[in-house]
């Protein structure tokens, strides 16, 4: 804030804000509990996905692993079956540990410190902050984009929010006006204000609880901020995505278990300069499983966006014979594909072979 903090009336704006919440908070599933095991995964899913996306993953995945120990036990496989769909899969895996973390260390109680929640593998400052507010009822700061978004009008801040050290500034700004009596409440209030009324584009002024106490909307410049720069272009790559197939079977791989999609199965990949023909699809597959492949035909062609690269994918499906294929890859038929976890391209993949009667 440059020196300069605009103030507001701090007990007037508490109860807007908490009385508002109250009386049109949106009824999801992980507002009807105070585990804080339950509230950890709600908020890890919710990280870069919309809320109407998550519930139904929050509800099948709360009735997979009830307890947090039934989450810590379960094998990778089942949890990232779980999560297939949702994406941003190192999430999940982030989870599974920092959950045997609290079942190891913390005899399954999820702590209620800010210092030991955040040891826990994949709890950021937002996640430990939600949990220790929604769960524990304290007083602690969670700051996501929305948070941002509102106070940034709200006390005119106009720090670039994509620059990481900018957080500090809002994480204090939220300590310096959060509730004690209602710590759940002003830190939900303020995430639903976001995702409701302040809106990062056409924000609803006239219905805002809180419009009152807002600078920006008092100078006329809710729609200068937040001041946020833009992302460099992600990176493009263009692969051959390749279902190999041999009698009713067809060829899958598991990806390396670390990086993007790690521990997914997929499709055989190649990366290539550009599209290539399918007669060099047959060169490259028959030469790396040092065996036959043949009868290559394009089958689809499609765009896979991640949050920094986008993959260019033409899907092709090819005949093989005597292939020798490398431990981190198997045949399956059908029944025996549905119960590995595949990512969003793959199922892209999976769609155009159903399409075909393939699988």
């Amino acid at each position: 804030m440059e020196g300069t903090v605009i103030t507001i009336e701090k007990k007037q704006f508490q109860n807007d804000l908490i009385n508002w919440f109250h009386a049109e908070k949106r009824d999801l599933p992980w507002r009807r509990t105070a585990d804080p095991y339950q509230i950890w995964i709600s908020e890890i899913m919710l990280q870069q996905t919309r809320v109407d996306t998550v519930i139904p993953y929050y509800k099948r995945f709360i009735e997979k692993f009830p307890t947090l120990n039934d989450l810590a036990v379960a094998e990778e496989e089942v949890l990232l079956k779980q999560w297939e769909g949702l994406g941003y899969y190192s999430r999940a895996r982030n989870l599974q540990a920092g959950v045997r973390e609290v079942a190891e260390k913390y005899g399954g109680k999820v702590p209620e410190s800010r210092q030991e929640i955040s040891s826990l593998k994949g709890v950021g400052p937002y996640t430990a902050g939600a949990v220790l507010s929604i769960a524990y009822g304290l007083p602690e700061h969670a700051v996501d984009g929305n948070v941002m978004r509102v106070l940034s009008r709200i006390l005119l801040i106009e720090e670039d929010i994509a620059k990481p050290k900018t957080r500090k500034v809002f994480e204090e700004a939220v300590t310096g006006l959060i509730s004690h009596e209602d710590p759940s409440a002003f830190n939900q209030g303020l995430m639903e204000l976001g995702a409701l009324i302040c809106t990062p584009t056409s924000p609803k002024c006239l219905l805002c609880p809180v419009r009152e106490h807002c600078t920006a909307f008092h100078e006329g410049r809710q729609h200068e901020l937040p001041v946020k720069t833009k992302a460099k272009a992600s990176k493009a790559v263009n692969y051959v995505m390749a279902a190999v197939r041999s009698g009713d079977s067809l060829l899958m791989e598991k990806r390396p278990s670390s990086g993007l999609l790690a521990n997914m199965w997929q499709f055989p990949l190649l990366e290539v300069p550009e599209s290539i023909a399918a007669n060099e699809v047959e060169e490259r597959l028959s030469e790396q499983f040092n065996g036959l492949v043949a009868k290559a035909e394009k089958i689809t062609s499609f765009k896979h966006v991640f949050s920094h690269l986008t993959w260019n994918v033409d899907g092709f499906i090819a005949e093989g014979e005597d292939l020798k294929i490398p431990d981190n890859m198997k045949w399956v038929n059908a029944e025996e594909m549905e119960g590995l976890p595949i990512a969003g391209p793959v199922q892209k993949m999976k769609t155009a072979l159903k399409n075909r009667g393939d699988v």
